[in-house]
């Protein structure tokens, strides 16, 4: 059984605001065991008398979207102490709030000194109900075991997270692990999709024949397996980079790796959907199957925590904040030389690429298109399965092939690719 892919958002921001709360050791002391619990406490009561809370994330106002800095809501100093976990009441709206069931919010405000990070409860520490006032909830496309919501905040309570007007830099540490969640969870969308169109052609015939024995069925089979593989492959590279952030390198390495990730896995996720889909037939489009969920919750990744453009755009930010970056990355792209020719000299190609920056925003995502097909190669000649990885290389670098699926080469064993991928029930 699959957990529903609501339960994924929640989730991600509880586990994302660790990093951040860190910022302000008060609120860490009191919220951090609470948020670390392994189990969760349903009941709407105040935080403290919970052991076990979740946190949500209200960013996204009407008129600025993902350009938080044209954020009109404003923080208000409740007491002479201001700043680091100081007390505020907040005046303003956001037009998503993710998880309004939440215990608390990290919340962007602006107060005298500029943007600044907040954590705001939905209980008031006297043990009343906050000003903060769901609006309505998101009717949305998808992702709707998991509420989304339009809210107001009416001198709503709230401590400051973090050092006065550095609101992004201090809230930037979740949103680099819930882009992070982004491709697990895309990547996630992608084996299910997979796993449903496999299991369920291999109980089908079409002309006399088992579907898994007809070979235009394997070619879009067998590419839809290693797109997948290839996708949980640099998410598992991202989180070993992640879980050892204390290395000057892997700190780099995944400050662009965690964006090209997120723009490449979140962007392929609705078209592998449909395409699973399409293996299934009809069964697949009515909504007594599971593939209609999926490929409604499969849109969802790419735009939250910054939609493809704004993840093409934090590559160029990186890149020109800490230009160390891209070496680092480069790097982990040359370990994997000497395997491949046709993946050396793609390699050698991509390092031209930023010989002139002068139109480099105009092709931003050619470029980040390249730095995930690479990062892929490179992952899956080093640490994946030598079948996939060859496969992975003739069919997006040699023959440059994966806009559509099913376009293999001959040489590729199809049927292996779908054995390894088939579903063990």
């Amino acid at each position: 059984m699959n957990a529903d892919a609501g339960s994924g958002c929640p989730l991600t921001m509880t586990f994302a605001a660790v990093p951040a709360l860190r910022h302000s050791p008060t609120l860490a002391k009191e919220w951090l065991p609470k948020i670390m619990a392994n189990r969760y406490d349903e009941r709407n009561v105040p935080y403290f008398e919970k052991e076990g809370v979740t946190i949500g994330m209200a960013m996204t106002e009407k008129q600025g979207g993902s350009d938080v800095r044209a954020n009109t809501t404003r923080a208000y100093p409740v007491t002479e102490q201001q700043g680091n976990g100081a007390e505020y009441e907040l005046v303003g709206h956001k037009w998503f709030c993710s998880a309004p069931m939440c215990d608390a919010f990290l919340v962007l405000a602006h107060t005298e000194n500029g943007l600044s990070c907040f954590l705001l409860p939905r209980w008031r520490p006297d043990g009343s109900k906050n000003q903060m006032f769901i609006q309505r909830l998101k009717n949305k496309l998808g992702n709707i075991s998991n509420a989304s919501s339009e809210v107001e905040f009416r001198g709503a309570f709230a401590w400051m997270v973090g050092d006065e007007g550095r609101g992004v830099r201090t809230i930037i540490e979740m949103v680099a692990m819930t882009r992070f969640d982004c491709m697990v969870g895309s990547s996630a969308l992608m084996r299910a999709a997979v796993a449903q169109a496999i299991h369920h052609t291999s109980g089908r015939s079409v002309f006399g024949n088992n579907l898994h024995k007809q070979p235009l069925m394997q070619n879009v089979l067998a590419d839809l397996a290693i797109e997948s593989e290839a996708a949980l492959a640099i998410s598992m590279r991202v989180a070993h980079a992640l879980d050892h952030s204390d290395d000057p390198q892997q700190a780099l390495f995944v400050r662009l790796a965690t964006a090209v990730g997120k723009y490449w896995i979140c962007k392929r996720t609705p078209h592998l959907a449909y395409e699973a889909m399409e293996c299934i037939g009809g069964v697949g489009y009515v909504e007594d199957n599971i593939l209609p969920r999926i490929y409604r919750e499969a849109p969802v990744n790419a735009i939250w925590e910054g939609s493809g453009n704004v993840q093409c755009l934090d590559v160029l930010r990186a890149m020109n904040k800490e230009p160390k970056v891209i070496d680092a990355f480069m790097q982990e792209l040359q370990q994997a030389c000497g395997h491949y020719a046709a993946y050396d000299q793609f390699v050698a190609a991509l390092g031209t690429e930023f010989s002139d920056l002068s139109n480099i925003e105009f092709r931003a995502r050619t470029l980040v298109d390249k730095l995930a097909i690479a990062l892929q190669a490179s992952t899956l000649i080093q640490q994946g399965e030598a079948m996939i990885a060859a496969a992975f290389i003739r069919s997006r670098i040699e023959s440059n092939g994966g806009i559509n699926y099913g376009t293999l080469p001959s040489d590729v064993d199809c049927q292996a690719i779908i054995q390894r991928a088939m579903p063990k029930l």
